[in-house]
């Protein structure tokens, strides 16, 4: 499998983004939402829902998310209102690290996207709505998130294991 492509963004004072990257893994995935919520349970994500993306700058900062796309294809903005256009398509996996906005663009018509958390985030699940009023309580949310966790494409030897260590330099 090939490495997924790395994206940094910077706190804008509203959406507070990451210092870990977000992983954009292209073709990774049947484009099937069974196939897409077993490979992310295997893997220690369960899945959580299956719908599209918020047309609204959003993030959470109490867990990390995987998006799997499972049919059709969509513009996103991720890392909020400064940050990157990417187009994501059936077979597509997205990985955001907690507090990394994002936000719908547009999305074909037949649009299924499978979201899930790693093991145990999910109960704690917050959706924030990129309020500066908000930015010191979701840093400090954000820095009590846990980076060791399993890659939900590849499991514990995945790339995100290496890429989501805080003490790389």
């Amino acid at each position: 499998m090939t490495e997924p492509e790395a994206f940094t963004f910077a706190d804008d004072g509203a959406v507070p983004n990451s210092d870990l990257p977000m992983l954009l893994y292209r073709g990774a995935v049947p484009a099937d939402a069974v196939a897409i919520e077993a490979r992310f349970a295997s893997n220690g994500w369960p899945p959580a829902w299956r719908n599209g993306v918020h047309p609204f700058h959003h993030f959470h900062s109490t867990a990390h998310e995987a998006l799997g796309v499972a049919r059709g294809s969509a513009r996103v903005l991720f890392g909020g209102p400064l940050g990157q256009e990417v187009e994501v398509r059936a077979g597509d996996v997205v990985v955001l690290p907690a507090g990394t906005g994002h936000c719908a663009l547009g999305a074909s018509p037949d649009l299924l996207i499978v979201g899930a958390y790693p093991e145990g985030m999910a109960k704690r699940l917050d959706t924030r709505r990129a309020r500066p009023e908000e930015i010191a309580e979701v840093r400090r949310n954000i820095a009590h998130v846990p980076a060791d966790v399993p890659d939900p494409v590849q499991g514990a030897g995945g790339p995100l294991s290496r890429r989501w260590r805080r003490d790389a330099g």
